[in-house]
């Protein structure tokens, strides 16, 4: 039995002879046959992530901004002035502009209109180098036909030489759908349509007054290619919109949204172009005015270009590269740079950035050498965040047929270009760092001062990260003395108490925990950090402190990870002094550490205002209230005095001083009965607004606050 088992296995597996036919015939089955070739707009249809990256909401907003740049690209040669867009309530878009239009007349070499040949065929168009645009945003010839393929729908109208030109496709294919001609509001992709099969026609629909041009193209989506829940962003597109009006200058661009019942309509029209641009992407007061760099630079490049009899052959071009940066440094340490290539966005940089960043590190580690003794630099270096800290700048440069990293357009890829933005940066930066103009010359002083100040901060941070590491007992402590630090190591549970003065230090030890609850006393009003510069804050005793305890550094360094305690509390009087000191800390966290607002490990203890006691009869206990706000108490009071309740004289707490530890416990401490509130940044924008208003170097729009607050102050809460 076993054996017959045995030999039923052996039989089982194949010999090698047998192997050899089944991959002899396996082979034999794989012919040219199984090849496919992709025809035309099929190859889009089939792969379109190849083409706009993705077939989601991030797709679809590719496919708009193709039509779009094409608009665009008529304004940066000086065609155009005039861009609509317009959100259909049929989920269709139409963008409309005043350019020369898409030409009509026949293309030699296929015997196809421009408009057909524009809109069917990949790699076709006038952006390879045949004199109609000098820089373009478009370079592959690929757009225009590319949403048409992906469109259940697209409708083509330009106006050239008197008149109105018409043709529509389906899925990339041209034909006519059953509509009726020139009627509004009954186009439809669902409509009976009736392809070309010989030769297409290019309809004339209409006439206009002579000098008058443009192209409108509209599109339906097709379905079958995106996502379900894939849908355009307002927001973005807004955005997009308003960034392109100021990279060209005098471009009107109007976007009217229909889809809902509310009509949104806005225009975006800026004539003072990246400096503006530069002024809108800065948030924080400025440091320097908006500076301009601006140059250009040539390069030869070797490309395919089409000969007389046809043929593609390799030539050398000499390219021209335009250059032009707006920069401007501010108090803030966040950087915020915009890069743009023929005024497309490239996200992700690409040779202009590095050519920029070389040049800023450069100069800048030039002009720290030579002003060593003044800066107090020493032998340490700067580095690029160093220089990018509050940095607001918007890089630009123009060139013809650029190289970039897929349809996308994401990274630019011509490599020449590095070269020419790094000379012309260099150039000009050193000139205005150099500066013996009074104006400019105090501006290139304040922004190596916060280099020199932002290089030290990360010096200092750096060691404090590796210098301030909670201690064990047998290890000497380097925190500071007036710290009373808790034993536990949980930053899950520990607390860092930032209490107001000594006195309320002493009743807060005999209140804590002292196994999860940490308490640092600070004196009086700290350093008002928001006017402040990052050295003269790291000079502060009491903001150092502040940071050393905490131990996650500062600035753009700050490490969340080693932040040694779970929640920091600010714990300041019931009064307005309170809340001032409670301000100024709040500064301090948002500016320099602001990741812990962020995750919401900040809050602020909220002591009562008044103790009531009231008297029980008998040998009852007397009942104790607290309230925390003088409308809270005179609830309190006529409810009691309508039951009749007699109190003892009542408690007014000016300061956390005056209660005894139990209380201050009972009330502020201890997580079973205490009430924190949370310090969060909901809105970031409208937080630095905020804080840059109460705390900033403006006196001017504060003061106007403060008048116009007045009548909201409550005069018992003052300490005459």
């Amino acid at each position: 039995m076993g054996l017959s088992a045995r030999a039923a296995s052996v039989q089982d597996v194949p010999t090698p002879a047998a192997k050899k036919a089944a991959t002899s015939k396996s082979a034999s089955d794989y012919t040219a046959h199984h090849l496919q070739v992709l025809e035309g707009l099929e190859a889009v249809r089939k792969r379109p992530g190849m083409y706009i990256g993705s077939t989601d909401s991030r797709g679809l907003m590719h496919c708009l901004w193709e039509i779009i740049d094409n608009a665009v690209d008529e304004a940066l040669g000086g065609h155009c002035d005039h861009i609509q867009v317009i959100l259909h309530a049929d989920d269709s878009v139409e963008v409309r502009d005043n350019g020369r239009g898409v030409p009509v007349d026949i293309e030699p070499k296929t015997g196809l209109t421009g408009v057909e040949l524009v809109y069917t065929r990949l790699h076709a168009g006038g952006k390879f180098g045949g004199g109609s645009y000098t820089a373009s945003g478009g370079l592959h010839g690929v757009g225009a036909s590319v949403v048409n393929a992906l469109s259940a729908r697209l409708d083509v109208e330009v106006d050239r030489g008197g008149k109105t030109y018409a043709m529509s496709f389906r899925r990339g294919e041209p034909g006519v759908f059953s509509d009726v001609a020139g009627a509004r509001g009954t186009k439809d992709p669902e409509h009976a349509f009736t392809a070309y099969t010989d030769d297409s026609q290019l309809e004339i629909v209409g006439r206009v007054a002579r000098g008058v041009t443009g192209t409108r193209v509209r599109y339906w989506a097709d379905r079958q290619i995106f996502l379900k829940d894939a849908g355009l962003d307002l927001e973005g597109l807004l955005a997009r919109a308003r960034q392109t009006s100021f990279l060209v200058p005098g471009l009107r661009i109007t976007l009217r949204d229909a889809r809902a019942e509310q009509e949104v309509v806005e225009e975006f029209l800026h004539d003072g172009g990246i400096s503006e641009f530069c002024e809108f992407l800065a948030a924080d007061p400025p440091v320097t005015d908006v500076w301009r760099l601006t140059g250009s630079g040539e390069f030869t490049e070797t490309v395919p270009v089409l000969d007389a009899q046809g043929h593609m052959t390799p030539t050398e071009v000499l390219r021209e590269c335009g250059v032009d940066i707006a920069l401007r440094w501010g108090t803030g340490y966040d950087a915020r740079v915009a890069s743009f290539v023929n005024i497309i966005a490239t996200p992700k940089g690409g040779t202009h950035m590095a050519g920029f960043d070389q040049a800023l590190l450069k100069v800048f580690r030039r002009q720290l050498e030579l002003n060593a003794r003044t800066l107090k630099v020493g032998q340490d270096k700067v580095d690029k965040d160093d220089i990018l800290a509050g940095l607001t700048a918007v890089v630009t440069v123009r060139l013809a047929e650029p190289q970039f990293e897929g349809q996308t357009k994401e990274v630019l890829g011509t490599a020449a270009v590095r070269a020419v933005v790094a000379r012309v940066v260099e150039t000009e930066l050193t000139a205005l760092l150099t500066s013996t103009r009074r104006p400019t010359k105090q501006q290139a002083r304040m922004v190596l001062e916060k280099v020199t100040a932002e290089m030290k901060s990360r010096i200092s941070a750096r060691m404090h990260k590796e210098t301030q590491r909670r201690k064990t007992a047998l290890e000497s402590s380097s925190l500071p003395a007036k710290l009373a630090d808790c034993r536990s190591n949980d930053t899950e549970h520990t607390e860092l108490f930032i209490v107001e003065g000594d006195s309320a230090l002493g009743t807060a030890k005999l209140a804590r925990s002292s196994e999860v609850q940490a308490l640092l006393p600070i004196r009086g009003k700290i350093l008002n950090v928001q006017k402040a510069s990052v050295t003269d804050m790291l000079g502060n005793a009491e903001c150092a402190s502040i940071i050393q305890v905490i131990g996650g550094g500062s600035g753009r360094s700050f490490d969340l990870e080693s932040v040694r305690y779970g929640k920091i509390i600010i714990m300041t009087d019931a009064d307005v002094d309170g809340a001032h000191i409670r301000t100024l800390l709040l500064t301090l966290f948002f500016r320099y550490m602001r990741p812990l607002v962020d995750a919401g490990r900040v809050y602020a203890a909220v002591p009562p205002l008044h103790r009531l006691e009231v008297v029980n009869p008998g040998s009852k206990p007397n009942e104790v209230i607290y309230t925390y706000s003088e409308a809270e108490l005179r609830r309190t009071l006529g409810e009691l005095t309508r039951r009749g309740r007699t109190l003892k004289p009542i408690q007014r707490y000016k300061g956390l001083g005056e209660m005894d530890a139990d209380q201050l416990a009972e009330t502020t401490m201890d997580p079973r009965h205490r009430t924190l509130r949370r310090v969060t940044l909901a809105d970031m924008d409208r937080a630095a607004g905020v804080f840059e208003l109460l705390m900033g170097g403006e006196v001017g729009p504060r003061r106007d606050f403060i008048v116009d607050s007045a009548h909201r102050l409550d005069r018992e809460r003052i300490d005459a």
